[in-house]
């Protein structure tokens, strides 16, 4: 008995330090994400805070079968969607704290392009985006992720993800040209 009640705390002592490492190698991410739904630092925080305790209760059944960072976004962005189903968060809207989040450097070509119109005025238009669009546009373009991984965790199938990025692409352009004419 003496053995089995060591084996346990070898097994929780090693998923701990698993929980651990991938709370510093992904929380900053989560936290991004969940602000792309809730748009409010506090909500975002206390939802990935909820990932990371799904995370650690789930652990030991992960089946490897999608990387980690995959599995966390996808706990993520449902947890975000369950948030806002309950609250309405998308009757409100503030990108005060945004400003920088987007601001980031090895970006591709497009994105150069886009940075350099207006940085203030990107992250104000990507967070004005309907959530199906920024949400491929903010996992797409400031994650860095592959499509294959955005219908991962979005549970799409990747057609509609490259339609929703052409489609946000689009507005967002619609967007620019509006405000240059104003401007």
């Amino acid at each position: 008995m003496f053995w089995l009640n060591e084996l346990r705390k070898e097994s929780s002592h090693c998923k701990e330090e698993k929980l651990v490492f991938l709370m510093e190698q992904y929380g900053a991410s989560l936290n991004k994400i969940a602000y792309t739904y809730l748009k409010d630092w506090g909500k975002a925080e206390d939802v990935v805070q909820e990932v990371f305790i799904s995370c650690y209760k789930s652990l030991d059944n992960f089946r490897e079968e999608a990387a980690y960072k995959t599995w966390l976004y996808r706990i993520t962005v449902n947890k975000c969607i369950d948030q806002t189903r309950k609250k309405r968060l998308f009757d409100y809207f503030s990108v005060n704290e945004l400003r920088d989040l987007f601001i980031k450097t090895n970006q591709s070509a497009e994105s150069e392009v886009f940075l350099h119109s207006d940085k203030h005025e990107l992250a104000d238009a990507v967070m004005n985006l309907p959530i199906k669009y920024r949400e491929v546009v903010v996992l797409y373009y400031y994650e860095c992720l592959s499509i294959k991984e955005i219908a991962q965790i979005a549970d799409l199938n990747a057609q509609t993800v490259k339609t929703r990025l052409k489609r946000a692409k689009e507005q967002l352009r619609r967007m620019y040209e509006r405000s240059y004419k104003n401007g």
